[in-house]
């Protein structure tokens, strides 16, 4: 067991003084002791005709949905478990898959500002550190319309409570910080920026991808992807298209996916 020294609660009022201000994208922050999934709470407020700049964080999921069907389970305290509600309604729908890169390149980035480490995203939306996962996205859309983005880094998980050999989390990696506050301001401040500049430019991902190739662990790799009607492919990852796809390199030519469970393959 693990004491309130050791994890202790979220300071909801904290995190709203440092976070929502005039000007911001954040309008609200809850804080929440424990719910199935803070996607679902946001898109029921999306449904219900909340503004954009919603953030809910629970200090515990019973539900918690990851990509692919997956659960996303921590024992409580031991991670951020975040959703924000966007509202990009200027951009084309066929730019928004872009919101579910732009998160993982906030939250890389605001890991490597805040806990002094080496963070990468992994197409589509993990973000590693050394092949290790330390956080996914989930984006789902809702009638609005709008956008819910879920996050789930791993803060203070020990060794005996991974639920895979390849997770990680702040705390194993060494961390500069496992301040869950310290990092989720930080990672809200990263998404404000990086949406902001997406969002201003009409969904134009230029000025993002010179970032996103800098801290891929993804493009430039050997790859085996599964893909959502269960067969595989292999190739080299070599770019993005305009809206997120990924362009792969295959014996038989470049793919381009929408959607695919990403493998690395190292090389002998």
């Amino acid at each position: 067991m693990f004491s309130d020294l050791e994890r202790p609660p979220l300071d909801a009022r904290f995190l709203r003084g440092r976070l929502v201000r005039p000007g911001s994208l954040w309008t609200q922050i809850d804080v929440l002791d424990d719910t199935e999934s803070t996607n679902a709470v946001v898109a029921a407020a999306a449904l219900a005709g909340a503004s954009e700049g919603l953030v809910v964080t629970a200090e515990h999921q019973s539900s918690g949905r990851g990509r692919l069907g997956r659960t996303w389970t921590t024992p409580p305290r031991s991670a951020l478990l975040t959703s924000v509600l966007l509202r990009p309604t200027a951009v084309p729908a066929a730019r928004w898959p872009w919101l579910g890169l732009l998160m993982p390149l906030a939250v890389a980035a605001a890991v490597r500002r805040v806990g002094e480490l080496p963070a990468q995203v992994k197409w589509p939306n993990d973000v590693l550190v050394e092949d290790r996962k330390l956080a996914g996205i989930l984006l789902e859309r809702v009638d609005g319309p709008a956008a819910v983005v879920g996050f789930g880094i791993n803060v203070t998980l020990r060794e005996v409570e991974k639920p895979h050999p390849a997770a990680t989390s702040l705390a194993l990696e060494g961390a500069a910080t496992t301040d869950r506050v310290t990092v989720l301001a930080a990672v809200l401040r990263e998404l404000a920026t990086r949406y902001q500049t997406w969002a201003d430019a009409g969904g134009d991902p230029a000025g993002l991808l010179p970032e996103y190739h800098e801290l891929s662990a993804t493009l430039g790799r050997l790859v085996r992807v599964e893909l959502p009607d269960g067969t595989f492919l292999e190739g080299r990852a070599r770019d993005l298209d305009a809206d997120g796809r990924l362009i792969v390199d295959t014996p038989g030519g470049p793919r381009s996916l929408a959607a695919g469970d990403v493998t690395h393959l190292r090389t002998a």
